[in-house]
């Protein structure tokens, strides 16, 4: 099986939390040939499958079909099996939403600021989930609390809060300055 990228594991992760298993819409800077790149390649290994888009709940389109009608975006069960998801019902949304694909038509790419995505799965076992265990507690976590849990430099832990856990999963994380604590950041 090839080797999941950065993007293509985000995009599935937050397809897993979405209903009906949305892959879309696609992550912020995530457009043009890249976007086009990404997800054909996705759909070629079989974690990604273009269906049939219901506009009358405002599902985001990936590209229009040229008869008033679009496609969208779902994780497959391979897909999610790949992120070490275990499929809930992936199969049977797949199955009730195929949609038949036109070959000639250009996809249509469409960004949705007001749709943030909820918090994704993770792994279970790794430090980025020991990490987000902490962060979910209701006293949250100090830079220290964290370094000690992982056995990382602080400047790790900060970088994976800013960039990992808020920049590529889109998690919200608060931080509020206790006395003896420091800084202490929550998922909020």
């Amino acid at each position: 099986m090839p080797k999941l990228t950065d993007t293509q594991t985000i995009i599935l992760s937050r397809a897993a939390t979405r209903p009906g298993n949305l892959a879309m819409p696609l992550p912020d800077g995530l457009h043009g040939a890249a976007a086009k790149m990404a997800v054909t390649r996705m759909i070629t290994n079989g974690w990604l499958e273009e269906v049939d888009a219901d506009l009358r709940r405002g599902e985001p389109l990936w590209r229009e079909t040229g008869d008033g009608h679009g496609t969208t975006l779902i994780a497959t069960e391979a897909g999610l099996e790949a992120i070490g998801i275990e499929p809930v019902a992936a199969n049977a949304v797949a199955n009730a939403r195929k949609a038949k694909p036109q070959k000639d038509a250009e996809p249509t790419l469409t960004t949705d600021a007001t749709d943030v995505p909820k918090p994704i799965s993770i792994r279970a076992g790794t430090k980025q989930a020991q990490i987000i265990a902490l962060l979910q507690r209701p006293e949250g976590a100090s830079i220290a609390e964290i370094v000690e849990a992982t056995s990382w430099m602080p400047h790790s832990a900060r970088g994976l809060i800013s960039g990992g856990l808020k920049k590529k999963l889109g998690l919200e994380i608060t931080s509020v300055k206790e006395q003896g604590r420091g800084s202490v950041y929550r998922i909020g």
